[in-house]
């Protein structure tokens, strides 16, 4: 029996809309990933939802007149529309203001507080002079004293990786407003991250097959790890269950924190949800395999900060003890973490006013033709630059020209010359080679996709396209008037082609497979789509909230060849991609609109 495949995709902040940079990193990879397990046999709970506490949320809300939970509100609901309607295919995008995530993130933390993996400390931390609020880490800039880059982070510096303190900054500013952080003395719970020096190493030494960038930045960050804060001084936020804690409302759980119990608090809820509370744990124990997905700013909270929460959970840090409430759960099997998709070379940045938000871009090209770009031209190994001519040209010249034109043409034919799929009788050297090459696909981009290799796994599918629109030149069914057996056998083959490329392109392009598989016939549905409905909240009965959830496990698309039914009856096809104007080239007046 193939094993359970828990997809655990990075939560978005949802102090805003969400650009196509961050779809780039988390959306459309995880779809594509758990699209695929899906269809190879495996069972998927692939989980997430918005991040919702922190001071960013109640920043953004006094600047829009709103509570901090009336902005959370607000922006779950866009968030969550714009993700249903790129295509990804949650079990259950949740949200971690929930009674729920509230209780498993108390949960796991009295765990790591039982087993010595918690420890009170007095730190200096930053204020705003002007408002007197607390300012997160990530919302500090100021020079690295390590490496000397002047635009390292609170929390850690992007250039060289390193953790840091606000207080380590040379010339500190405030991202809010510019103004020098005042720095005073509090006390605040830290997760004691040297207890978990050695057992971290031992299990990184064994994440082989991790993406080189993903292994190596982790292997460089743990022999100086140091206690990490876990608390801040805010009202927003999870309660800390802790005598001397619990009863000050100045006190919560960082953001970071409890963010990434998410996928847990998620998968729990989902459990829930489904009528089988402890459904979570054939995703998360024994021979369950994790995978993680997310831009590579996350790298350091998923491959080390989050597997130690889950160490000193199990009880299993250096330090021993014993499990929690949840058990022995396992730790990430995978990391995939994508580089930066940028513009003009630039990071995509809504402070900077260089976004362009998914909402905006579906409404102008629609899902498939965005999840193809970032497929096969998107920042899987490297960060990559988005430019409208090269979005124009992968529209046009592959999705219309190549694949569109190649279901276009082969059903067309079929269609006016038989009416149904036709009937294969002899078949040639090239009709035999052809079906083959579409045959082997299968285990080729298979073995890419389990991988997380996009843009291979999208690229051997287009040679299987590109070959047969070669086949139908090289064959010119449409001379063969006078000779209708071979005719037919030349569109029979075509359309065999067209129904495995459908199957191999489906992880990337599920809605346009949709269509492919109605215009060759079929029936029912063939690649499923995430629903959006609203729901009580478990343990909060006067609050609801939106969730995307699916029905992923019926009579769908599998991951195999299956042979056309001859004497299904074809309409003519309607045209499967629009083709773009390429004298648009940069960005022009009908597109500068979704361009902030």
């Amino acid at each position: 029996m193939s094993a359970s495949v828990l997809t655990a995709v990075a939560w978005p902040y949802a102090n805003g809309p969400r650009h196509i940079g961050h779809v780039s990193g988390f959306g459309v990879p995880s779809d594509v990933f758990s699209r695929y397990m899906r269809m190879s046999g495996h069972r998927v709970l692939m989980v997430s939802g918005t991040d919702e506490h922190g001071t960013p949320i109640q920043v953004q809300a006094e600047k829009e007149g709103l509570t901090a939970r009336e902005l959370a509100d607000k922006y779950n609901r866009v968030i969550a529309s714009d993700l249903q309607g790129l295509g990804l295919s949650y079990d259950l995008f949740t949200r971690t203001t929930t009674g729920n995530h509230y209780q498993v993130v108390q949960d796991l933390f009295s765990a790591l507080w039982r087993n010595g993996y918690v420890i009170p400390k007095t730190e200096m931390g930053a204020i705003s002079p002007s408002t007197g609020r607390t300012l997160p880490d990530r919302f500090i800039e100021g020079t690295c004293p390590i490496c000397g880059y002047d635009g390292a982070r609170g929390d850690q510096c992007d250039n060289c990786g390193n953790q840091l303190d606000p207080i380590d900054l040379k010339n500190p500013r405030s991202r809010i407003n510019g103004e020098t952080p005042k720095f005073v003395e509090t006390e605040h719970l830290f997760l004691d991250l040297p207890s978990f020096i050695e057992s971290l190493g031992s299990w990184i030494s064994t994440r082989t097959e991790w993406r080189p960038n993903v292994l190596k930045f982790s292997q460089n960050l743990i022999k100086d790890l140091r206690p990490r804060a876990i608390t801040r001084d805010l009202d927003w936020g999870v309660p800390i269950p802790l005598d001397g804690w619990s009863d000050q409302p100045m006190k919560r759980f960082y953001v970071w924190f409890d963010a990434v119990i998410g996928y847990l608090s998620a998968s729990v809820e989902w459990a829930r949800r489904s009528g089988d509370p402890d459904a979570w744990k054939e995703f998360w124990t024994g021979d369950a395999q994790g995978y993680y997905f997310m831009g590579k700013d996350n790298i350091v909270f998923h491959s080390l900060i989050w597997p130690s929460l889950l160490l000193g959970q199990n009880g299993a840090g250096d330090k021993g003890g014993e499990p929690g409430r949840f058990g022995t759960l396992n730790l990430p099997t995978e990391v995939v973490s994508s580089e930066y998709l940028t513009m003009s070379g630039s990071k995509f940045s809504t402070s900077r006013g260089t976004v362009i938000y998914v909402g905006d871009f579906l409404k102008e090209f629609g899902p498939d033709a965005l999840r193809y770009f970032i497929s096969v031209a998107g920042p899987e190994n490297q960060d990559t630059d988005f430019t409208w001519e090269e979005f124009v040209r992968r529209t046009n010249f592959e999705l219309a020209n190549e694949w569109g034109n190649l279901v276009n043409r082969s059903v067309s034919m079929a269609h006016k010359n038989v009416g149904a799929i036709p009937k294969a009788t002899a078949l040639t050297d090239a009709d035999h080679e052809l079906l083959r090459q579409s045959k082997a696909a299968f285990d080729t981009v298979g073995a890419h996709l389990r991988r997380s290799r996009f843009k291979q796994a999208s690229g051997e599918a287009m040679r299987v396209i590109s070959a047969a629109n070669k086949y139908l030149s090289d064959q010119e069914p449409w001379k063969l008037k006078d000779d209708p057996d071979r005719r037919d056998s030349v569109l029979h083959t075509a359309l065999q082609v067209v129904q495995d490329a459908n199957t191999l392109m489906t992880p990337f392009l599920p809605h346009s497979a949709q269509k492919v598989h109605e215009a060759l016939g079929g029936t029912g549905v063939w690649a499923a789509q995430p629903e959006m409905t609203d729901v009580t909240d478990l343990d909060v009965p006067d609050r609801t909230y939106p969730v995307l959830t699916g029905d992923y496990a019926g009579e769908q698309a599998r991951w195999e060849s299956t042979p056309i039914e001859v004497g299904r009856p074809l309409g003519k096809p309607s045209p499967l991609f629009a083709k773009l104007d390429p004298e648009l080239g940069e960005v022009g007046p009908e597109w500068a609109p979704i361009v902030k």
